[in-house]
Parts: structure tokens; sequence; C-alpha cells
């Protein structure tokens, strides 16, 4: 019984902290050390780095929309590279070279090879990454680009939004209410030194302080943006420089998604090595922020097991026993109400969803445990940009 008691306490306590814990130290100080960022209307050469593999269904409208930004044509420059392309990709973005884009050719190796190959044939000095399947709105570089009129600035993240889709199920308000909930977690980090890591769905770096992605099979934003922070330069969160992605909008794909982002996201962690637990408090961040959100759901599964156990003891088990069964009923009913209003509502969709996301991430620690490695990449497309925000 003690042994149970040890078991509930420290997964409780662990639990609590990632959730509601470091959100907390996090806003205490980001009021306490706010670190202001100086930025001014620089226009330094800009590359846009498009990584692309059978990307016709999306990619004239990405160039297009990246021919559009409101940022002077001739310090900017979007290079596309096709990683192995065998639809009419490559024929598409062939017809947009002369007009500030360029194509690289090259045989099916993976995302990281891709975005490699890309910077060495940048010609800016800042790199800005971002996908196909993702539309920028017009000021978006122009608002990263500013943040690096700071000198102690390395790199700076865009703001990804959702598109809401047509035809949904509860998955997509799921990862809505995520994203807002990390959004807000990287605001407070950017306050008052720098976020754990950018998002690959834009993103901004100095070349100079790029380091080539070594293993392919790790998440290369986490890779590259990381990197910047331990450089010793800021790595921001700029809310300013959106871009439009298509939302989730079925859970199963959703879910496998999730499994990939997993094992990419733990092996890019494991692979910056001692700096990830000796980088003072950007160490606090990436074992917070990311590492033990992955690990939560082996926590979960332990504080459900050790509290069944202790329930029997005392009614404040019992009572904790029957809010968690409560929750985890809620989100099955969710998952099987997920194509209806009822399960699009916050009661069912938020215990479907936080469960998704566990079970995936515990899927995809699970693979790495295994020795599963995923190089390859298979681009989720998107839409177009709501039109109040063109």
């Amino acid at each position: 019984m003690r042994g149970a008691l040890w078991v509930f306490t420290g997964s409780f306590v662990l639990c609590a902290y990632v959730y509601f814990g470091y959100p907390a130290l996090i806003f205490v100080l980001s009021r306490l050390r706010p670190r202001p960022v100086r930025r001014a209307p620089v226009r330094p050469g800009v590359s846009l780095i498009v990584p692309v593999h059978n990307e016709e269904a999306v990619i004239e409208e990405k160039l297009r929309n990246s021919l559009a930004l409101d940022y002077p044509r001739g310090r900017l420059e979007t290079v596309v590279v096709s990683d192995g392309s065998t639809d009419a990709t490559e024929e598409i973005v062939a017809r947009y070279q002369g007009e500030g884009v360029r194509l690289l050719r090259l045989p099916r190796s993976g995302k990281a090879a891709a975005l490699n190959a890309g910077v060495r044939e940048a010609r800016g000095e800042i790199l800005v990454f971002t996908d196909a399947n993702s539309l920028l709105e017009t000021h978006s570089v122009a608002r990263l680009v500013e943040c690096f009129a700071d000198p102690e600035v390395g790199g700076v993240c865009g703001n990804k939004k959702y598109r809401p889709a047509r035809d949904g199920d509860a998955t997509e308000g799921g990862e809505n209410l995520y994203w807002r909930y990390d959004k807000w977690q990287k605001s407070l980090e950017s306050a008052f030194g720098s976020i754990f890591a950018a998002d690959g769905t834009l993103y901004a770096v100095r070349k100079e302080l790029y380091v080539p992605i070594a293993d392919p099979a790790q998440a290369d934003d986490i890779a590259v943006s990381a990197r910047i922070v331990l450089q010793g330069r800021r790595l921001l969160y700029e809310p300013g420089a959106v871009a439009w992605e298509d939302s989730p909008v079925e859970g199963a794909a959703e879910f496998r998604r999730k499994v990939r982002v997993t094992n990419h996201s733990v092996r890019a962690l494991l692979n910056l090595g001692a700096p990830l637990v000796s980088t003072g408090f950007y160490s606090v961040e990436l074992l917070s922020h990311k590492l033990l959100r992955h690990l939560m759901p082996f926590f979960l599964i332990l504080l459900l097991v050790a509290n069944a156990v202790l329930a029997p003891a005392h009614s404040s088990f019992r009572a904790l026993l029957v809010a968690q069964t409560l929750f985890y009923a809620a989100a099955v009913l969710g998952f099987a109400a997920r194509r209806t209003r009822l399960g699009r509502t916050r009661l069912l969709s938020v215990p479907y969803y936080f469960c998704l996301v566990n079970a995936a991430a515990l899927l995809g620690v699970l693979s790495i445990v295994k020795g599963r490695r995923l190089g390859a990449w298979t681009p989720r497309h998107g839409l177009d940009i709501p039109k109040e925000n063109r």
C-alpha cells in the first residue's frame, strides 16, 4: 500500500506540474523578468525555403502566395526543394522560375536532406522555413524579419492558425484548443527568454546559425531551432507572423500523425545530448514543455492504477477514482459521438482529444523503444487563407 501511495503521489505531482505548475512558473517569470525585443523595419535578404514531395494540389497556390508577400521583391527568393516528387509538382514550379523562384530537384531522401540542400543553395542571410500546405498572410515574413534587428535574436517562430474544416469531427475543436494553449505558453517563454522550439509551419533563423540536420529520423524544426538557443541566441515567438493551415478533419489520421510527431520530437530532444539537461532554464523548458508532455501517458496510467489500489483505503481516493473514471468515460463517449453536435461540445471533445493525444504519445515513445525510425515524410495538404485575413 505504501508503494502505491508513492507511485500515486509522484505521478500526481508530475502531471500537475506539466499541465499547471510549469505554465504558472513561466507566467510569473514573464512578469518578473521581461526581456523586451528591439524591433525595426529592417529588410535583409531572405530565402523562403519550401520542401515538397508530390504537392501538385497546393504548390501553385503556395507560389502565388509567396510572390504576393509584402516584402521587397529583390530581397526575397523562394527556394522550392523537391524531395523526389513524381507528380506534376516540379513542372508547376518550373513555370515560376525567373520570378524569384528557384527549383532544386533531389532524389527521394527525406525532409532533412531537402532542408539541408535548400540552405546550401540559399542566398539570403535570413532563412524562412515554411510548408507547401501553409499560406502566409502578406506581412508575415516582414514581421518575422523585424525581430532580427535585435542582435540577440537568432530565430523567430511564426503563428500557425487553423482554417475551419468544412466537414470535420471533434478532433478539430480539440486541436484548436490544444494549439491555443501551446501558443500561450510560447508567448510567455518568449517574453522573458526563448521558446523551447519553433514550429515547422513557419519559422526563421539566421543563416550562419543553421546547423545541418544529421539524423533524418527526428523533428527538423526542433533539431534546427533548439540549436539556435544552444549557440547563445534568443528564439522568439512572433504572433503577428501568421501562417494558415487546414484543421485536422478526422481523428484516425490525426492520431497516426501524432504518433509520428512524438517519435520525431523525442528523437530530436534526445539527439541534443547533454545540453538537454545542462543548459540552465532552457533545459527546464525542453523537459517541461515537450519531453515530459510526451511521457505523460505513462504517468497517467500509473496514476489510475495506483488510485485503484488506494481507493478501498480512504474516501478521498475513492472520490478521485470516480473523477478519473468519469473523465475517461467522457473520452470514450466523445470518441463515439465525435461526428455529432454532442461530441463537439467541450464536455466531451476535451477528454476525447486529451486521450487521443496521450494515446498517440504512448505509441510514439514505444516506437522509439522498439527502434522504429521514420525517415520519410508525407505532407498534409492545406487550403486557402480565410478571406478576412488575406
